[in-house]
């Protein structure tokens, strides 16, 4: 069975209780975890080098909706219990590709960053 994925960034800003003291990153993790059990993968990433929009979660369609043309959502400052629980919805009904971006995430999607190469 293909999955979608949802990577959340754990790194300098994403999930530091220095940039965001009032979040609970673990809570918010754990609740993605457990309300996306057998409906995705959840991993964790080392920085996604978009420190400015902590904290972020990237949406990855499955296979076959990425085959269909659907491409990885970002999501930008993830810090509500309110913001997880419709990530969860969303993966839950197919997420990207699948079924249309809820309007809570309207202002919270974002460009991935541009990268350069090294010299």
């Amino acid at each position: 069975m293909s999955l979608p994925t949802v990577t959340v960034c754990r790194d300098c800003c994403c999930g530091s209780r220095r940039k965001h003291p009032d979040v609970d990153h673990d809570g918010q993790l754990e609740a993605l975890r457990t309300g996306l059990e057998g409906a995705a993968r959840v991993v964790t990433s080392g920085c996604l080098l978009a420190c400015e929009d902590s904290n972020v979660v990237v949406v990855s369609p499955s296979p076959g909706a990425r085959n269909g043309g659907a491409r990885p959502v970002w999501l930008s400052s993830v810090l509500t219990d309110a913001a997880v629980s419709a990530i969860v919805a969303w993966v839950r009904a197919g997420g990207p590709g699948t079924a249309p971006l809820p309007g809570v995430f309207a202002g919270l999607v974002r460009q991935p960053p541009a990268l350069t190469a090294v010299e």
